[in-house]
């Protein structure tokens, strides 16, 4: 890993998008370790929960241009993203594990859509979220069309697309787009915090909910119950379903294993 920083610590995997003197731009490379982490931190049975920030001022400025304009006679946008970040944003989606995004600063872009490809977004009161696509006359990818309507809603999402301005942290919390904001000098605690109960939680539990609220969005209410049936079956035979019970009926705190 060259553009990213990987770690693991007591069920913790954090990933640091590491090319501060671009706010932390993506390239072909990040982007490909970026995607690798993630599965990395799907397979490993230590991992419980991903944190994915940035270092020094910024979450992601987004797609590195300067990057793309060196390649300007042979770089195809759509083959770049279908190999790229369609794979990064498919990976997070899928892991069946909580992944907070802790935003640090400014996620423009592509930065973006990979902060609203998270499950929970902590951001410092200093950062702020951007669509800059529109001032170099393209239309917002990295998954965004998707995402950012079910969360906002779409009068409010093409509005910031269309715009391109920045959505401050204050806004983006009053707007559903993160779930707290909290002083830049306490962003790491916070996120330590909120990552440290969720690695310790039912695991396996978190990414069937997880798996079961993405198939909803695609499901009439009677698959989607059918869907929660067969689902809810795994649960009910985990051992962290039984610890929960047996812990509830101890009046103790559970243990739970992720299993």
């Amino acid at each position: 890993m060259e553009t990213i920083l990987y770690d693991v610590t007591d069920g913790i995997a954090t990933i640091t998008l590491n090319r501060p003197h671009t706010l932390n731009a993506f390239t072909d490379q990040m982007i490909a370790e970026t995607t690798q982490a993630f599965k990395q931190a799907g397979r490993d049975t230590a991992v419980r929960c991903v944190v994915i920030t940035g270092s020094g001022r910024g979450f992601s400025s987004g797609q590195d241009l300067a990057d793309v304009q060196a390649r300007a006679g042979d770089f195809s946008i759509g083959e770049h993203l279908r190999h790229g970040y369609h794979q990064l944003i498919l990976q997070m989606v899928a892991l069946e594990k909580p992944i907070i995004a802790a935003v640090n600063g400014i996620a423009a872009g592509a930065g973006c859509g990979v902060a609203l490809a998270a499950d929970l977004r902590i951001a410092s009161d200093g950062a702020s979220f951007m669509l800059a696509f529109s001032k170099v006359g393209l239309i917002p990818d990295s998954g965004i069309n998707w995402l950012l309507p079910r969360i906002v809603g779409y009068g409010r999402a093409y509005q910031l697309a269309i715009t391109a301005e920045k959505l401050p942290a204050a806004q983006a919390l009053a707007w559903g787009v993160v779930n707290a904001v909290v002083p830049h000098e306490q962003l790491g605690e916070t996120v330590a915090a909120w990552a440290q109960k969720l690695a310790t939680g039912p695991t396996l539990a978190f990414g069937l909910t997880k798996r079961a609220m993405h198939k909803a969005w695609h499901s009439t209410l009677a698959e989607a119950l059918a869907y929660e049936a067969y689902l809810q079956e795994i649960a009910g035979r985990s051992a962290d379903n039984k610890e929960g019970v047996q812990a509830f009926l101890e009046k103790r705190a559970p243990n739970f294993s992720g299993k």
